[in-house]
């Protein structure tokens, strides 16, 4: 089992290596110009946010491997925790270099992110599958219930991969949001998985998550210096699924991670809504900026969405004790 003590050392690590490399890496992005295109869609106060750096998630992942590296021995999981948030964050890099290369707001068509996604999701549940004798068995939070899923494991876990981290990038809309909530949200996992799972492994891969999330949010709260684009918000997603995967709780996902939850089912229903009766049930989707749009300060949606992550973390730890 892993003691606070050793769980702070790989948090700092990790917050002062983005905080080293933010000063370094930031201006090169800007001399490269590798500037966020907003979308002419969104939010008309967002416009002015043209141009300010993006891609800055790759200083997040560099944290994260480093530390993950260097902190714990290179076990399976360790492995395939890495892989799983590097790989996401590749396919996120390669959907902000097209948008910046080709100057516009969309960067992968919709196809190539599904198959590059289903084929990191196939890795990470296949080994799991393989792996841990109790992958099939799946405990519902707040009872001793467990569900055994058998067959079923892999493609429903492709399914949860697939979608949390897609949602995790939704989430990424406003400065400091995405990187705040997935902070609190990698807190929880650190605990559960260095004191109730004692996967060592994967607490180790947790703090650090929680560090560079610290570090970066120095950099990308508001007024953001910096964004994380695609990259960091699926290499934040991809570490959520493999936190959750490899430690056998994906169903604690929807509660501790509740805001993600919030952010896909909004649009979900503001697509379906339009689409059959041509009205929208948000004044716009995501969530976040139809408080936006409501009035809301930017600052105060993402304080009120970090304010309900804690609640649900603490919820969460509940229900796993």
């Amino acid at each position: 089992m892993l003691g606070i003590k050793e769980l702070t050392y790989t948090s700092m690590i990790s917050f002062l290596i983005v905080v080293i490399l933010g000063p370094i890496f930031i201006p090169m992005l800007a001399k490269f110009k590798f500037g966020q295109t907003v979308r002419d869609d969104g939010p008309q106060s967002h416009l002015a946010k043209n141009g300010t750096p993006t891609m800055g998630g790759i200083i997040m992942i560099v944290a994260i491997l480093i530390t993950g590296l260097t902190r714990s021995r290179v076990s399976k999981d360790m492995f395939v925790g890495l892989v799983c948030i590097g790989g996401f964050g590749f396919i996120g890099f390669l959907d902000d270099f097209i948008k910046i290369k080709m100057k516009r707001s969309l960067g992968l068509k919709a196809y190539q992110k599904i198959i590059l996604q289903f084929a990191l999701a196939l890795y990470v549940s296949y080994y799991q599958y393989v792996t841990s004798p109790s992958a099939t068995q799946i405990t519902v939070p707040f009872t001793d219930s467990v569900i055994n899923i058998g067959v079923l494991y892999i493609p429903i876990m492709m399914f949860i991969i697939i979608g949390t981290v897609n949602a995790v990038n939704l989430t990424d809309g406003l400065d400091g949001l995405a990187s705040g909530v997935t902070l609190i949200v990698s807190t929880f996992f650190m605990i559960y998985a260095g004191l109730v799972v004692v996967n060592p492994e994967i607490a180790i891969l947790a703090a650090a998550t929680v560090g560079a999330c610290l570090g970066f949010l120095g950099f990308n709260s508001y007024p953001a210096k910096v964004f994380m684009g695609d990259t960091g918000s699926m290499a934040l997603g991809g570490a959520v699924v493999a936190f959750a995967v490899l430690t056998n709780s994906v169903l604690i996902i929807p509660l501790v991670g509740g805001i993600y939850f919030a952010e896909a089912i909004s649009v979900i229903l503001q697509v379906m809504s339009y689409k059959l009766t041509r009205k929208r049930i948000f004044k716009m989707a995501p969530i976040h900026h139809h408080f936006e749009q409501c009035g809301w300060p930017e600052t105060r949606v993402v304080f009120t969405f970090w304010i309900i992550t804690v609640v649900l973390a603490w919820i969460s730890i509940i229900s796993v004790f």
